[in-house]
């Protein structure tokens, strides 16, 4: 009885209780903080992860420029509800190589995270441009004019590099390729006809296995590269690069 009441003595001296708490928040933080210390990376690996190609990374900087995040989180919680609606829950892996992330803290349309392959890319573009149109309750205001914007991709090639700086594994020849490969992926059958196997096989051998982008006109005018074409690429990609059931089959057996 007589060391439970001692407590008394810090709440009679704020300075005391003060060092205290400051004692007590460091023992907290060194314990959470020393395992940090002894490990290489935090981020379980996944397979199917890759870089974005070109076309997506501009996309993705367009969703960016936009505000898209200020409406649209990409994180889906490991809740049930969350998981009914959006599908598997958000890994770490998966915002691995952004830069910032955008998971997002409000939600005044859905999730974007497992939006990609979930419409058509024609249903993204209509919708883009007249959001009401297709969803009669939206308040996302129109995007018409990126369909008529072409995309600037003369320094795309830095682009890349730059985030390579970060962390991101691009190799020397996804980077001097970079403006080959994003015409590749928009314009497949004209101008960037002779660069789509060295795209295909560069962000395949990336990724660990084949299919996760699309390679075609999105926009729907293939005389010309838009930013709509970006921004369509990107949103197609976005939750598409995990197998699920793959993932979820080894993620039991490690359970056992």
């Amino acid at each position: 009885m007589g060391l439970m009441n001692n407590h008394g003595v810090l709440e009679r001296h704020s300075l005391l209780l003060t060092v205290g708490i400051l004692v007590v928040v460091s023992i907290g933080g060194i314990i959470q903080m020393a395992p940090l210390m002894y490990m290489d990376n935090t981020i379980e690996k996944v397979d199917g992860m890759r870089p974005y190609t070109p076309l997506e990374l501009l996309g993705r900087d367009i969703y960016v420029r936009e505000g898209c995040y200020v409406c649209h989180s990409q994180m889906v919680r490991p809740l049930r509800d969350e998981v009914e609606r959006y599908g598997h829950y958000s890994l770490a892996a998966e915002s691995m190589y952004d830069h910032p992330f955008q998971w997002g803290s409000k939600r005044t349309g859905p999730d974007l995270a497992r939006v990609g392959g979930k419409y058509s890319v024609t249903w993204q573009v209509d919708h883009l441009k007249d959001p009401r149109a297709l969803v009669p309750e939206s308040v996302m205001p129109p995007y018409a004019f990126l369909a008529e914007k072409p995309l600037r991709t003369k320094d795309i090639s830095a682009r890349l590099r730059t985030e390579r700086l970060v962390g991101v594994p691009y190799t020397d020849g996804m980077i001097e390729n970079a403006e080959a490969h994003l015409l590749a992926q928009a314009d497949p059958e004209g101008r960037g006809f002779e660069f789509v196997d060295d795209l295909v096989s560069a962000y395949a051998e990336a990724a660990g296995r084949e299919g996760s982008f699309e390679l075609r006109d999105f926009d729907g005018d293939p005389e010309r590269v838009t930013e709509m074409d970006a921004l369509v690429a990107y949103l197609q990609m976005t939750g598409t690069l995990v197998d699920f059931s793959t993932y979820e089959a080894d993620d039991l057996e490690n359970r056992r």
